[in-house]
């Protein structure tokens, strides 16, 4: 059974706006840590936002004030409200969870390997 569960990516052009979801598993959802990470092709994954469960956030700069991520505890869903979005915004976007606080550092938290629970991805592709 998938823990995590994305879905919501698709095609949009430059400016337009999408909305994930990631369904978690009751388990998973209460995880200390939870995050949004984005592969473009051919790059490396990495962070792009970071919710604790004590409420704070933590945005990667290249998508402050442009990304919402969230959390909805009764749907044990989290999200990411992306507005404005670029081409270079274009990559498939996973979300990650971790139960415990150190995945949330604010140095490692962009870091693939600071997180122990993946969902499948969903593509994001933003046209000019």
């Amino acid at each position: 059974e998938a823990q995590l569960v994305e879905s919501g990516g698709g095609s949009v052009q430059a400016g337009g706006s999408l909305r994930l979801s990631c369904t978690a598993s009751e388990y998973v959802f209460r995880s200390f840590c939870m995050a949004w990470f984005r592969q473009p092709p051919e790059k490396e994954r990495a962070g792009v936002a970071l919710i604790i469960r004590d409420g704070r956030i933590i945005y990667r700069d290249a998508v402050k004030g442009r990304f919402t991520i969230s959390r909805d505890d009764d749907r044990k869903t989290l999200y990411l409200e992306m507005n404005n979005l670029k081409p270079e915004d274009t990559a498939m976007y996973y979300c990650a969870a971790h139960p415990q606080p150190f995945a949330c550092s604010p140095i490692k938290w962009t870091e693939i390997s600071s997180f122990n629970t993946w969902g499948q991805g969903t593509q994001v592709t933003v046209s000019s």
